[in-house]
């Protein structure tokens, strides 16, 4: 029970450090998304940077458009750090406790996070791919959830499927460094309690931000290729795009847009966008875990109380 309980209390409070640092963070996300979606030769490309996007939204008097599908990429964040850390936490557990080891290593920690990774993202693809092409819509032309997926076939509501769970590469290596990192700094702050019910130790709320900027940014350099054609996959059609049929299903895939990637902007169309990437995600991410941190304690409390007044009333009407 113990088990079951601490793993629930790791994905509530890293769920809920997502919602946050999401809803933060969504204008800069629409931007760069925006910024990142557009293919088009330099010469007559339509946005230079994502700060081009933002001055759009203001003069065109949209600039609550850069919260359209925040409801989609709130419900998505909320489900899937809730499955990833629940399944992150319960089987790195699993392991240590069939093994017998003490700590996890870096390898087995590695393919948990895999693992748990990839089945989060085939649960809630659908979300992220809605919101995806409700933030690259023409500014105040987003349309609702069901209204964007019913428009196109199930099967391409889980458009980017296949790049996605490549992608779980990113958080795996993030988290895995993390994880790591926290292991070590907490150390020589272990307290000798070995009370069943004791909660565990946490890091600073700085300690947690500069861990989780830090290894963000490494899994996020590494991985920008595949996060922009991913972009692409799962953006709204421009009402400007010059491109014929042909050419935008064959972006639909990796290859294809990996090819179109390298026709139109060379190599460095590869990285285009890498900047504002980094600074969303590093903060989002270091947002996110130091959230986590300094919520972990109150909500493995305040799950232990829900339990024992589960327990209590239980015992209660079996005596009655």
């Amino acid at each position: 029970m113990a088990l079951n309980i601490e793993s629930l209390a790791e994905a509530t409070s890293g769920a809920i450090g997502s919602l946050l640092s999401t809803t933060i963070l969504y204008p800069l996300d629409t931007c760069k998304t925006k910024y990142q979606a557009e293919l088009r030769v330099h010469g007559l490309a339509k946005y230079r940077n994502t700060l081009d996007v933002l001055l759009e939204a203001i003069s065109s008097r949209q600039f609550f458009s850069l919260y359209q599908g925040l409801g989609t990429k709130n419900v998505q964040s909320f489900v899937s750090s809730f499955i990833y850390f629940y399944g992150y936490d319960f089987f790195k557990k699993l392991y240590l406790k069939k093994s017998g080891f003490k700590s996890i290593g870096t390898r087995a920690n590695l393919i948990i996070a895999v693992v748990a990774g990839a089945f989060t993202v085939i649960i809630t693809q659908p979300l992220d791919t809605a919101a995806s092409r409700m933030q690259t819509s023409a500014f105040g032309k987003s349309k609702g959830f069901w209204k964007t997926l019913s428009e196109g076939t199930w099967s391409e509501a889980f458009d980017g499927l296949g790049i996605s769970i490549i992608l779980t590469s990113n958080p795996a290596i993030q988290y895995t460094a993390f994880d790591q990192f926290k292991q070590r700094m907490l150390k020589n702050k272990m307290k000798s309690n070995r009370g069943v019910e004791s909660s565990p130790e946490s890091l600073s709320a700085f300690s947690a931000f500069v861990l989780g900027a830090v290894s963000k940014c490494f899994a996020t350099c590494i991985t920008y290729p595949l996060i922009r054609c991913k972009v692409m996959i799962q953006s709204a059609e421009s009402e400007g795009d010059a491109e014929d049929e042909a050419e935008l299903k064959a972006r639909k895939t990796i290859s294809g847009s990996l090819h179109a990637i390298w026709k139109k902007e060379g190599l460095m169309g590869f990285f285009k966008g890498l900047q504002p990437q980094i600074l969303k995600t590093v903060l989002s991410s270091a947002l996110l875990l130091m959230i986590k941190e300094k919520i972990a304690k109150t909500t493995w409390v305040l799950l232990l109380a829900v339990r024992r007044y589960l327990f209590l009333t239980r015992t209660r009407l079996k005596s009655s």
